[in-house]
């Protein structure tokens, strides 16, 4: 029960990956955002829940879309606002959204200012960058100048990992945050094998503590398991370490009297 004294907990805060690119799909651009997202919103006390990856299809983009921002707290996506034919990512958002898309004209300011500061000119390809769906707010970007942008939860960055990163840096500070994840690692010097039940019936005692065992090789001392333990609460994670030390502990000793 919450008192004056005890503040409320803080309501987990969730988000989804949207990975936009045939290029991502056919294997010739290796993906390099999906573990730096889900590190960086770790770090925030976000929880990324889903990832998916969907092609240059405007069919494909609308439905993740739609699926995942009324299921998450957030919605990231990444590429597909280029200056290319199938750069379509802003379309489907529209869509998506049911708003209008044209070119904005603070995005077509900011790629005007930033073509005259590098010397390139417009073009009709990189006019595609300034359209913007009606009501959405714009994401700076600091590498190439063409903004990304941010309608109801839905976050749309670039592909390209060094614009996207930045873009990240620029919508962070405004996102709603969570209690920090925690985690602990236990090495087990037992196979995954030999400690799955006791593992499964620890897990299952304490559900607010995500626990997964990490099998690994030693070739001096043969197959071994680190075991994860991952909470927001601190006193449940040190309490939940312990039972699976003094399970070890236990299993060790078994070991020793049967041998």
């Amino acid at each position: 029960m919450t008192t004056a004294d005890t503040p409320a907990p803080k309501e987990a805060v969730t988000a989804a990956l949207l990975v936009i690119g045939d290029k991502i799909l056919s294997g010739r651009t290796k993906d390099q955002n999906i573990g730096y997202v889900a590190e960086y919103l770790t770090a925030l006390g976000m929880h990324l829940a889903e990832v998916r990856v969907v092609g240059n299809e405007e069919t494909a983009i609308v439905d993740a879309v739609n699926a995942l921002r009324h299921r998450y707290t957030y919605v990231l996506t990444t590429g597909g606002i280029g200056p290319t034919h199938d750069d379509i990512t802003a379309d489907s958002v529209a869509k998506a959204f049911g708003v209008p898309i044209d070119t904005d004209p603070r995005a077509l300011a900011i790629l005007h200012e930033w073509l005259k500061a590098t010397g390139a000119e417009m073009n009709e390809a990189r006019l595609r960058m300034t359209r913007i769906p009606k009501g959405a707010d714009l994401i700076l970007n600091k590498v190439s100048g063409a903004p990304g942008f941010w309608i109801g939860n839905v976050i749309v960055m670039a592909g390209v990992p060094s614009i996207m990163q930045a873009m990240l840096d620029e919508v962070s500070p405004k996102l709603e945050t969570g209690l920090r994840m925690l985690s602990e690692t236990v090495r087990a010097d037992a196979r995954e094998g030999d400690i799955g039940t006791q593992l499964g019936e620890i897990a299952r005692a304490n559900p607010e503590v995500a626990i997964s065992s990490q099998p690994f090789f030693n070739p001096q001392h043969g197959a071994n398991t680190n075991v994860a333990l991952r909470a927001r609460d601190a006193q449940k994670l040190a309490r939940t370490k312990r039972e699976v030390e003094e399970m070890l502990e236990r299993a060790r000793r078994a070991q020793s009297s049967n041998e």
